[in-house]
């Protein structure tokens, strides 16, 4: 019988991405509305990343950080789509055994950084609001570029523990994926081995990460509010405060899907739910982020109107 399984997942070679399983009519609607997320996606967080680049004067940790958030959104964002986008007008949904893992590995990779980098931006908040005279040597642009490195590594272990343990699991002879990318919960249902303890790990290693990084989320916006209330003017405290509303609604956004995906006992067993929730994470938000900051902050309006006129005017 071992014999016959380590046959069987040594043949395996490809996995096919089922994806959504409905006619070729609303295929079609599918790939056009994916296909517009996608657009805005890479047009907002590439105009995003331009504007905060050009501008001098949003050079300062906090756009520092947004511009990072940006890069991060269009990578994961882009390791989804393309192929994703393929398997609608295509009846060859396959993706290889190698493609699969390295898809897997760089989504797991900028989720993961995602996540850590949010948290950065909280403790930049924090040093910001509530210890205004030293956020310049708190936040350096070497204690920046610490931190985000930091975020990547961070987000690099949690991405090799989770495909190292994925891509050890035996696949015998069951190759096809009922999702439409290589993600965990999916490759765990096919797989023909006790999944047990990739389950645990999976639930431990993403709660981990979840609590760790909402506490100091969290933490630092306790310390936030409660420094906001001393301030005596209603006009003065939500002044302060809206700096802070972006990054809470892009956290919300963030976690709540992240959470219900991958931190709570059952998320694996409905493929279709997860479907829809991966959906909303993998193009949804990342589309979402850049919108939210800019039309929420009106420093990085003022910039780009800075920009347009200036290639107005000046070229």
């Amino acid at each position: 019988m071992k014999s016959e399984l380590n046959r069987n997942f040594s043949a395996l070679t490809e996995f096919v991405l089922l994806g959504f399983r409905t006619s070729p009519e609303i295929q079609t609607l599918l790939f056009l509305l994916f296909l517009l997320i996608y657009m805005v996606t890479v047009v907002g967080n590439v105009s995003m990343i331009i504007v905060i680049t050009l501008d001098s004067k949003l050079h300062m940790p906090m756009y520092f950080f947004l511009r990072n958030l940006s890069y991060l959104d269009l990578c994961y964002s882009t390791v989804i789509a393309p192929k994703t986008l393929a398997n609608f007008l295509s009846k060859d949904k396959r993706i290889s055994y190698n493609g699969c893992a390295t898809q897997f590995f760089f989504f797991a990779l900028f989720v993961g950084t995602e996540g850590f980098l949010l948290a950065v931006m909280a403790y930049d908040r924090f040093s910001a609001i509530c210890s205004p005279f030293l956020y310049t040597v708190r936040m350096s642009q070497q204690a920046c570029v610490r931190l985000v490195a930091g975020s990547y590594i961070c987000g690099g272990i949690n991405s090799m523990i989770q495909t190292g343990f994925t891509f050890s699991l035996r696949f015998c002879g069951e190759n096809r994926l009922d999702h439409f990318f290589c993600d965990v919960p999916a490759l765990i249902k096919i797989s023909c081995v006790d999944t047990f303890v990739n389950e645990i790990v999976l639930f431990i290693l993403s709660a981990s990460i979840i609590v760790a990084t909402t506490m100091i989320i969290l933490v630092s916006y306790a310390y936030i509010l409660s420094t906001v209330l001393k301030i005596p003017s209603t006009h003065g405290r939500r002044k302060t405060f809206s700096t802070c509303t972006s990054h809470i609604t892009v956290v919300s956004l963030f976690y709540g899907t992240v959470f219900f995906m991958y931190a709570q006992p059952g998320a694996i067993s409905s493929p279709e739910k997860s479907k829809i929730v991966a959906v909303f994470y993998t193009l949804i938000i990342p589309m979402l982020n850049p919108l939210i900051y800019s039309l929420r902050n009106r420093e990085v309006k003022n910039a780009v109107r800075r920009i347009l006129f200036r290639k107005i005017f000046f070229n």
